[in-house]
């Protein structure tokens, strides 16, 4: 049907006579020719539907556009027909069948042909439909008269213009505009809602190792790699994004539960901590995770952005390869790390770090064959920093190979006052280990000590084979040319390949303590992988340590499996020098074990002012030790065994509780749902009261004020009663 047999029946005038070049408004028989030649030239197409929004016209020359021509189209619905590119938020935020029920103008929207049979030989069509309602003098709609014109090859251009312009060419995952733009809409939908969004922040750790060793093009292969491996792990659960250079982000919905983001994160850095194969060659990086989580960690996409980056540095600095969740006490901690590393080094040049050591022991006898030397470091202020995160942070500046050469002075120096057939073990970084003028080191202190080259042992951990493997073969080969003895430490724990064993002059290999403190529980099988390391070690001719034991049903099970060489608190805890010489001055070097029956988790030792909350009234006590089921607390007298507290350890953090143990002003509770590690040795809650709950009671939207809320908020006329307990007083101490 042409346009003119379409506007029969409609009226048309008569053609007005005579041989005026010009077409007039009243000359419908020659404005019909025109508009029927127009759509022969296919530059557009004219549609209309009836007032059911079913197409009843579409221009005959679109048929070569189609397999079966426009009668596969007419009289279907428009919305069966057609439909918006989800892509493509843009131009309308509305799906097509709203534009056609609201009666509005439509112009030029890009459209997909979706009926199957109606796509000419499977390929994608995309038009732009320009249509506007048509009314009878009533009022009464009529259906839509419009045009269409396929704009396939402009589209599909556009379409990839824009992609390129949203995700990155590297990777092919979202870039640093798409992540944000996606973040702000997510956040402002799910504000009304009430829904949740967490965000994780990646950073690789020593891929700027890989960089600088390998290459640039070795680098780009590797992050392709870990973009693959994301996208494996995470699959269309969520949003994945590379903001640049080494750093990505991951957006999950309706997530807050605290233990599955923390086990996912667990999974993350595990699977991208596996070596990579880059033009034959072994790499292996770490990786670190930040997250924070909205509505609790903020409201807004710079808050949210802004304390997953601190969670994430935090995690960096307390020891890499972990996880942290974003808590209000995260300070500025880029600062915080300069602040940390000055101090270091005014510590390295006053002499305020000291070598402690911890003995390994012979079981069959319980005497003392060597000790370990680990770093400690009283700050005058800070008190007590762990290695765990000062060498870290040392180990991105040049100051990790001055501490290094320090330590093994010290400890070397401090060995030679011990007797001669005790070993000395000295951890080494993978960076110190990477110098090229590590073993001149070695050689230099070796010299000025004096001590034999066979008592010195070096421990080091899988890290060192990343990057440069001929550099790494050359100072095995002539470390062992010096005399000193190798250790594989924490084996077992990264994905430890046995051609390292086979590549490696390794003389000892110590099974790692995580492998240790799960032994003796069911469904575990940690006895089975320390069988293993030590039966693979005795056939490889080397020697093994079992490192972390504790308790005496660790020390029975990890003998039993045929451990000769224990390191663990069950024999001794790291101890400085004097004591060590105040030993041997005493007449011998054997130590008898002594510890608990059986080993339990660690209780945590806190003195931290927490609320607790039962019934309508809120009580102020200290915690004062904590572990994942339960708590023990000062503060409160005359509460009774088997009451219900709930406790609030701020940031909305409620733990609902049962008073098992009571003694005076202290009592001793358990959880009703276990907490879950916040990745860097804390414990928090799972779940955490929701902002929008706590504004529904009466209290603004915005951060929580820490700990300063009560379970319930009622009408404040409404009577109390009467408190049960008698809050004390706590000092520290």
């Amino acid at each position: 049907m042409t346009v003119s047999g379409l506007l029969k029946g409609f009226g048309r005038g008569n053609a007005p006579r005579g041989t005026s070049r010009v077409i007039s408004a009243d000359d419908t028989v020659r404005r019909l020719e025109i508009l029927d030649d127009f759509e022969q030239t296919g530059i557009s197409w004219i549609w209309a539907t009836d007032k059911d929004d079913h197409l009843i016209y579409f221009s005959p020359s679109a048929d070569g556009e189609l397999d079966e021509g426009v009668g596969q189209l007419v009289d279907h619905p428009l919305i069966e027909l057609f439909e918006i590119d989800p892509e493509n938020g843009e131009r309308s935020d509305r799906p097509l069948n709203f534009q056609l029920k609201m009666r509005n103008k439509i112009v030029e929207l890009p459209v997909r042909l979706i009926k199957e049979a109606a796509q000419k030989s499977g390929a994608e069509r995309w038009w732009a439909l320009s249509g506007h309602p048509k009314f009878d003098e009533g009022g009464k709609f009529l259906g839509y008269r419009g045009s269409a014109k396929n704009i396939t090859t402009a589209y599909q251009r556009q379409r990839e213009d824009s992609r390129l312009a949203e995700y990155d060419s590297l990777t092919g995952l979202a870039n640093r505009h798409r992540m944000n733009r996606k973040l702000e809409s997510t956040l402002s939908a799910f504000r009304s809602a009430k829904r949740s969004c967490a965000l994780m922040m990646l950073d690789l750790d020593k891929f700027k190792q890989v960089n600088d060793m390998m290459g640039h093009q070795a680098g780009d292969d590797l992050l392709r790699q870990v973009a693959d491996r994301l996208t494996a792990i995470i699959g269309s659960k969520a949003e994945i994004g590379r903001l640049g250079g080494d750093e990505f982000q991951i957006i999950l919905l309706d997530e807050d539960d605290r233990g599955r983001l923390g086990d996912l994160a667990d999974k993350i850095i595990q699977m991208l901590t596996s070596p990579y194969q880059i033009d034959g060659k072994r790499a292996i990086i770490g990786a670190s995770v930040g997250i924070s989580v909205a509505p609790y960690d903020g409201i807004e996409a710079d808050e949210i952005i802004h304390n997953a980056d601190l969670a994430l540095y935090a995690a960096k600095n307390s020891g890499r390869g972990t996880y942290r969740f974003y808590s209000a006490d995260l300070k500025d901690v880029e600062q915080e790390r300069q602040l940390l590393l000055d101090d270091l080094r005014e510590a390295l040049a006053n002499g305020q770090l000291q070598m402690h050591y911890q003995p390994v022991v012979r079981t069959k006898d319980h005497a003392v064959v060597g000790f370990e030397a680990l770093m400690r470091w009283e700050h005058p202020e800070r008190g007590h920093v762990s290695p765990g995160v000062f060498i870290p942070a040392a180990e991105e500046t040049d100051l990790i190979n001055q501490l290094g050469q320090w330590a093994l002075q010290q400890s070397c120096r401090d060995a030679l006052e011990w007797p001669e057939n005790i070993r000395l073990a000295v951890n080494v970084s993978a960076k110190q280990f990477c110098n090229k003028g590590f073993p001149a080191v070695v050689t230099q202190v070796l010299a000025e000590t004096g001590i034999t080259p066979d008592r010195l042992e070096l421990e080091l951990t899988e890290t060192v084979f990343m990057g440069d493997t001929d550099a790494t073969t050359a100072t095995f080969k002539t470390l062992k040319k010096i005399g000193v003895r190798l250790a594989l430490d924490d084996f077992g724990t990264g994905y430890s390949s046995l051609s390292y064993l086979r590549n490696a002059p390794f003389d000892k290999i110590k099974v790692d303590k995580s492998f240790v403190d799960t032994c003796t529980q069911k469904n575990e099988n940690s006895a089975k992988i320390i069988t293993a390391i030590i039966g693979l070690s005795e056939a490889l001719g080397m020697e093994v340590t079992v490192e972390g034991v504790e308790a005496f049903d660790q020390f029975h099970l990890v003998c039993e499996k045929g451990a000769k060489y224990i390191q663990g608190w069950i024999y001794s805890k790291a101890r400085p020098q004097a004591e060590i010489l105040g030993q041997i001055a005493s007449g011998g070097f054997l130590i008898e074990p002594a510890g608990p029956e059986t080993y339990r988790p660690e209780r945590r030792s806190v003195f931290r002012r927490i609320g607790i909350i039962h019934e309508d009234h809120r009580y102020d006590a200290v915690m004062r030790d904590l572990s994942q089921t339960g708590s023990r607390i000062e503060g409160l007298v005359g509460v009774p065994l088997g009451a219900g507290l709930v406790l609030d350890l701020g940031g909305g953090q409620l733990v609902v509780s049962r008073v098992r143990r009571t003694q005076d002003a202290m009592i001793g509770v358990e959880f009703e749902e276990p907490l879950v590690s916040d990745g860097a040795g804390g414990l928090v809650t799972r779940h955490r009261v929701s902002p929008y709950a706590l504004a529904a009671a009466g209290m603004p939207l915005a951060a929580l004020p820490p700990g300063n809320y009560p379970l319930q908020i009622g009408d404040a006329d409404k009577p109390r009663s009467t408190p049960q307990f008698l809050q004390v007083s706590v000092q520290r101490g």
